[in-house]
């Protein structure tokens, strides 16, 4: 075959939705899963475009976030999943907090790092 028909074969086969990846290691679904109970359970409150939410409604905006890269491929490890879902709006660019009692906000991305930090410590 020559490059003229490879190029537009390859073209459709991504426009219909080849899979980019792999799917997520069963470790990486767990940490993923674990810390997004973790944000739910946590009791601290979730910032993102300039309103804050309570950690129930970070939970459910962070599925439906993690949903849309799964299906794309793009968050097959607790890492991406931080960096591509957790850490910043899709929307505006605008880096999520995560506040927890009186204490001062921090990003989430520092948040959730620490959780998987803890998480991965507390392994058998």
């Amino acid at each position: 075959m020559n490059a003229r028909v490879l190029l537009p074969a390859a073209l459709l086969a991504a426009a219909l939705g080849a899979p980019a990846r792999a799917a997520p290691s069963p470790q990486a679904e767990r940490e993923t899963e674990q810390l997004i109970q973790a944000l739910a359970r946590s009791g601290c409150r979730f910032e993102r475009n300039g309103s804050w939410y309570d950690a129930a409604q970070a939970q459910q905006h962070l599925r439906k976030k993690l949903a849309y890269l799964r299906k794309r491929g793009l968050a097959d490890t607790a890492e991406l999943f931080i960096e591509r879902a957790g850490s910043e709006s899709s929307f505006s660019g605008r880096p999520y907090q995560v506040q927890c009692g009186r204490a001062a906000a921090t990003t989430s991305a520092a948040w959730l790092q620490a959780k998987l930090v803890q998480l991965r410590a507390a392994r058998p």
